[in-house]
């Protein structure tokens, strides 16, 4: 064989081996850095979830304050609701029923005998002033008459022969109603001396019946005063 092919098989074998050495050695550090790859991958997914974590967790506690905030809200809106709810209650403005006593008055049958007046045997209102007078003294929380709802701009005044309320004219037979302890507003009524005692002595009937349930209706009329409006600086 000629040295010159001997000198370039020679050459292709070394070569061969240099590039067969060379791949087992990347292939080597390619093994042993895989693990430090997957490493560097890892905790940069485990600091992407941290991270995510903590901002849910932020985002948690401030929904967790404006639920709070909002709670704390609810409860004075729930309070002032109560508050204008009784505040319409007590102004009139609202129907309410409860416990009370339904008056029933009307003009005597009795005939006036010869020198009597035959007003004293008709029901007035000046009477009915009486006996919503006793009624509220003796704690009544509401009161109506023939439907009209009494309120702090309620009148009661004679109007012919008739009675206004609410500039309502109304007539006997009257039906008045009012909300409080039954017992307590009928004694009131019943009182030696009283009212009724005076109204049944000129033959007008009159009948208090207790109830369990009593409703009384709303105003219905308008409370927007027209010239009166908060005083500046409150009260002297």
């Amino acid at each position: 064989m000629k040295r010159q092919s001997v000198l370039a098989i020679a050459l292709v074998v070394a070569v061969t081996g240099m590039m067969l050495a060379y791949q087992v050695r990347i292939q080597r550090a390619a093994a042993s850095s895989l693990p430090v790859q997957r490493s560097e991958v890892l905790v940069q997914n485990l600091q992407a979830v941290e991270k995510e974590r903590d901002s849910l967790r932020d985002e948690v506690a401030q929904l967790r304050g404006q639920i709070a905030k909002s709670g704390a809200v609810s409860d004075q809106l729930s309070a002032v609701e109560t508050q204008l709810e009784q505040a319409r209650m007590a102004a009139g403005l609202e129907d309410v029923e409860g416990p009370g006593v339904i008056v029933t008055l009307d003009d005597s049958k009795r005939a006036p005998e010869k020198g009597q007046d035959p007003n004293v045997f008709l029901l007035h209102d000046d009477d009915l002033l009486k006996v919503v007078n006793e009624l509220r003294d003796a704690g009544a929380e509401a009161i109506s008459i023939n439907g009209q709802r009494l309120v702090a701009t309620s009148e009661i005044r004679c109007a012919g022969s008739t009675v206004s309320i609410n500039n309502t004219r109304t007539a006997p037979p009257v039906d008045i109603r009012a909300i409080g302890d039954p017992a307590v507003l009928e004694a009131a009524l019943r009182l030696r001396g009283g009212i009724a005692e005076t109204l049944l002595f000129w033959g007008i009937q009159v009948d208090i019946k207790q109830q369990k349930l009593v409703v009384v209706p709303a105003y219905k009329g308008s409370l927007q005063p027209q010239y009166a409006k908060p005083a500046a600086g409150g009260a002297q």
